[in-house]
């Protein structure tokens, strides 16, 4: 993924419901599963099915436009992509609060951080149709609160320092608040996800998985995903948050609660009212 500063695109119009003035205006069904879409799924469960890990995150409107607005650059508030780093003495300072977004090349990572930053024209994220285009850490700075760092791709054509470039990252970089582990919602946890899952466990860095591409799983597919992801969370994980996103970088749905995560982990909502 290559990212820079796009020269004339400020008038570039964000993509439809990016904004949750847009996702507003939607009838209530279709606002909740962009909205929140574990509960869009909540729906077809069996009765008696435990669902109180789908409810553990479940801001209010308030908090979710809060959080919109540090993914929305304005004057004195700039995003920016800051540095590229293939060792940690390339990383830049460690001063503020940090995430990072990793998974399997092909997984849907570097449109899941267009989504996140569709509101902030000035940042441009190249989606490669090539799985593994990312070779290096990238560093997004947003405003004073946070930096998001997106990481290279695992599995396929991943590079070929990416052990030595992880491990180093997640062990020595002090600043980083969660990792977001992206698998891909179609076909479930791979071998290299949970092998993954095995280096944040060993290394003690608290995480939480994201399903990605849930546009293109049926809904039986998806739940079955869902169902088998997080029993395998509460079984053979103690550093997974308990709760899954699920997200559609395609129609949105996900986006503004995953963006509403990050502001709460790096320190910046630190009270988030439910709905």
């Amino acid at each position: 993924m290559l990212l820079s500063r796009a020269g004339g695109v400020a008038g570039r119009v964000p993509p439809p419901l990016a904004a949750l003035s847009q996702v507003l205006r939607l009838e209530r069904s279709r606002r909740t599963g962009i909205m929140f879409p574990l509960q869009k799924l909540e729906r077809y469960l069996a009765p008696g099915t435990d669902t109180a890990w789908f409810h553990i995150f479940e801001p209010g409107l308030g908090a979710l436009q809060r959080a919109e607005a540090f993914f929305r650059s304005g004057q004195g508030h700039p995003i920016d992509y800051v540095s590229s780093a293939v060792r940690m003495d390339h990383a830049p300072p460690p001063a503020l609060p940090e995430v990072c977004f990793i998974g399997r090349s092909n997984v849907g990572k570097s449109s899941l951080i267009r989504a996140l930053f569709s509101l902030s024209p000035e940042v441009e994220v190249r989606v490669s149709k090539t799985p593994g285009h990312t070779k290096k850490m990238n560093f997004f700075k947003v405003g004073k609160y946070f930096t998001l760092v997106d990481m290279p791709g695992y599995g396929y054509r991943a590079p070929q320092d990416f052990v030595e470039m992880v491990e180093a990252y997640l062990q020595e970089r002090r600043n980083l608040k969660r990792t977001f582990l992206l698998v891909d919602g179609v076909v479930g946890l791979q071998k290299t996800d949970h092998i993954a899952v095995e280096m944040l466990e060993e290394f003690g860095i608290p995480y939480v998985m994201v399903l990605t591409k849930i546009d293109r799983a049926s809904r039986g597919l998806l739940l079955k995903n869902v169902l088998g992801i997080q029993e395998f969370v509460k079984e053979n994980t103690q550093g997974c948050f308990p709760q899954l996103f699920l997200v559609s970088s395609v129609e949105f749905s996900g986006v503004h609660l995953l963006r509403c995560f990050v502001a709460h982990v790096t320190g910046n909502l630190a009270a988030v009212e439910t709905s």
